[in-house]
């Protein structure tokens, strides 16, 4: 697959956020669910009166229904004719159209060879729970997940630990047919804030289906008591789903940020990471 932009056409840049409490996910989906794809390719059509024209949105990180992002990228080719009649409005007419659970912030001309989804280099996630007895915050329940039992925040941590760097993540994946479930975890922590919230960070070069939620479901044992520190990186090992790995709720998680490359070096990394990943054999390196 091929990063070249056809003749005639732009490729454009859209930095956006939602809160993905009423959407089923970022896809477009048959039968009329509401995602957040939808709705924005809908207002493009819309806003540019440009009802023929396909406008397929590439992102850089699909969520799952219920999901939040904060600094989510996506990109869209344009007609170069269309992109020149309405780019110094067009942000404007999108805040009218679109619905205010989403946001689009900005919309520039990419620069050569990027690509939303393959020209990253990382997501950050952030999962906020609370332990406080009370429940949470109603202001904030959309976003904070409440778990019952308190929580052992230096136990997560270092039970974190164990999980970083580049494995096989099958046991925390929702496995797809054909992909990889190897990935590099750049960093993984959590900090409990002067509110009682905890928040976990999580970056890594790519994330599988559910991986995220599994991996804050294994440290919430970890922080209750239930299991011990090195629970969740004999679960890495084995390799293979446990029952005890509880996928969390989503709405606790957001797409914070996605990184990028300089421009330079922008298709280099699209093409590398459509290369199907391995790990090295036992012994080697």
């Amino acid at each position: 697959m091929s990063d070249e932009v056809q003749p005639g056409y732009v490729r454009v840049r859209l930095d956006l956020s939602y809160d993905g409490g009423e959407f089923h996910g970022w896809a477009k989906q048959a039968g009329g669910r509401r995602t957040v794809q939808g709705e924005i390719e809908a207002a493009l059509r819309t806003v540019t009166r440009a009802k023929e024209t396909p406008f397929d949105l590439t992102v850089a990180g699909r969520t799952d229904a219920g999901v939040h992002a904060r600094g989510q990228v996506a990109h869209v080719d344009l007609p170069g004719a269309l992109w020149a009649e309405h780019r110094e409005k067009l942000l404007k007419r999108l805040a009218g159209r679109l619905p205010k659970d989403v946001r689009v912030w900005s919309l520039t001309e990419a620069p050569e060879g990027f690509n939303a989804r393959f020209s990253a280099i990382w997501r950050r996630y952030a999962y906020r729970v609370t332990d406080h007895p009370g429940g949470v915050d109603p202001l904030l329940r959309g976003h904070v997940l409440w778990h019952d039992w308190p929580l052992d925040v230096d136990a997560m941590n270092e039970a974190a630990l164990r999980l970083l760097g580049e494995h096989d993540f099958a046991a925390y994946c929702k496995k797809r047919e054909g992909a990889t479930t190897i990935r590099t975890l750049q960093e993984l922590s959590l900090v409990r804030g002067e509110d009682g919230i905890v928040t976990a960070t999580v970056r890594a070069d790519a994330f599988c289906h559910n991986m995220v939620r599994s991996l804050i479901g294994a440290l919430l044992f970890v922080g209750d008591g239930h299991r011990g520190p090195e629970w969740p990186g004999k679960v890495l090992a084995a390799g293979v789903r446990d029952s005890a790995v509880h996928v969390v709720r989503p709405h606790g998680l957001t797409l914070e940020e996605v990184g990028y490359p300089a421009d330079e070096l922008l298709a280099a990394r699209s093409k590398e990471a459509r290369n199907r990943r391995s790990l090295p054999a036992a012994g080697c390196c």
